[in-house]
């Protein structure tokens, strides 16, 4: 068994109503000065929260513009503003962009690295500013993981950041602050914190240590993501949703995924394509195409999933492609991603730009070629 490396916040707090808790925390860190990031659709919270802080007489500064796939140039604005509050605490309040973008904030507040110079593994130099994750969506992990993700506009190819220096001090997880979610941002970010733990199980890398977190998530994913979009007032739903994209995260520092991710970053970087949803869309043939290498690991992801055992491991791995696509269709995802501008003629160009991202693609169980990706992309997108 490989040595692993597992790193985590120190607190970890979750449940309904813990960003009472949160606010209590920040309450007790000394001389503090607070910066909170976080997008548009929080402004209620963020009043809220803003309120009880300054009550407290805390300086609290707010930077709200942050959406969803935030671009170099947007990281570049966000730091400035950071920078001129001088903040001893950055909170990121939102999904995974805000916390993203939050966590890389913390590190370059005082940090004389450039961004496109720490992409990749291990590279950023430190943090010494205090750092708070409070997730408003479950799906991305962000809040636990050593991950944040910017997109390359020069590149227009989403790129990674992997840094110890990136795991939050403290994270607070309460699921009442995703029952707001709309539906399909409710399908998207599931799909994600399912991918997640699937990719961790299936990975070349995978661990004991991690497959527990893995195989949970997808049993939770399972039973709870139709229903959390079904109903969004669906407690029950949204505390397992919470909990599945909690597990994907702790699986993404010490295995990460492989890819689906890799395939899915040109989707995203070049058609704006959600995350979620091109992962949704690329899952099942890459599971297909995986099971040949693991059919033992893919089965035990079928009967996660809730697939029946079938005479065979190989027949029952195989029936966990159709599950994922029968899940995808149950939550109303509309998988043609020709209204997002991909067509037959791009294929050969996203597939040159995923078989640059090879720090995911080395996690892969089978070995993925060039030509590989693009029959995946064809079969995913039907082109």
């Amino acid at each position: 068994m490989r040595i692993l490396t597992s790193l985590q916040p120190h607190r970890i707090v979750f449940g309904c109503g813990c960003l009472t808790d949160a606010l209590e925390y920040i309450a007790s860190l000394p001389e503090v000065r607070i910066h909170l990031v976080s997008s548009p659709s929080q402004r209620t919270t963020i009043a809220s929260m803003q309120h009880i802080l300054d009550e407290k007489g805390f300086n609290v500064t707010v930077d709200d513009t942050i959406s969803a796939e935030p671009t170099q140039a947007a990281f570049a604005n966000a730091l400035n503003k950071a920078r001129q509050a001088n903040p001893t605490c950055i909170v990121g309040l939102g999904g995974g962009s805000p916390l993203d973008v939050a966590k890389l904030l913390a590190a370059f507040l005082h940090n004389d690295q450039e961004v496109e110079d720490t992409f990749g593994i291990n590279l950023l130099q430190g943090r010494n500013c205090h750092l708070i994750c409070i997730p408003t969506t479950a799906g991305t992990g962000s809040e636990v993981s050593p991950n944040a993700i910017l997109l390359d506009e020069t590149a227009r190819l989403k790129k990674g950041v992997i840094s110890p220096y990136l795991v939050p001090d403290a994270t607070f997880i309460d699921p009442e602050l995703t029952r707001s979610l709309p539906p399909q941002v409710t399908a998207f970010t599931g799909m994600d914190a399912l991918t997640h733990c699937i990719e961790a199980y299936t990975n070349r890398f995978a661990h004991p240590l991690v497959d527990l977190y893995a195989l949970e998530g997808i049993r939770l994913c399972a039973t709870f993501l139709a229903r959390a979009v079904a109903n969004g007032n669906d407690i029950e739903a949204r505390e397992g949703m919470a909990r599945a994209s909690l597990y994907g995260g702790l699986c993404l520092g010490p295995v990460n995924t492989a890819a689906v991710h890799a395939l899915a970053y040109p989707l995203g970087g070049e058609f704006h394509v959600p995350h979620g949803l091109s992962n949704a869309v690329l899952l099942p043939a890459v599971f297909r195409f995986n099971c040949e290498a693991s059919p033992d690991r893919h089965a035990a992801v079928a009967l996660a999933l809730g697939v029946q055992q079938h005479a065979s491991v190989s027949e029952t791995a195989q029936a966990g492609a159709k599950a994922l696509a029968a899940l995808s269709r149950l939550c109303g995802l509309d998988c043609d991603l020709r209204r997002y501008g991909v067509v037959s003629e791009t294929v050969p160009r996203m597939a040159e730009m995923a078989m640059t991202v090879t720090r995911l693609l080395r996690n892969n169980p089978r070995e993925v070629t060039h030509a590989d990706a693009e029959k995946l992309y064809r079969e995913s997108l039907n082109l």
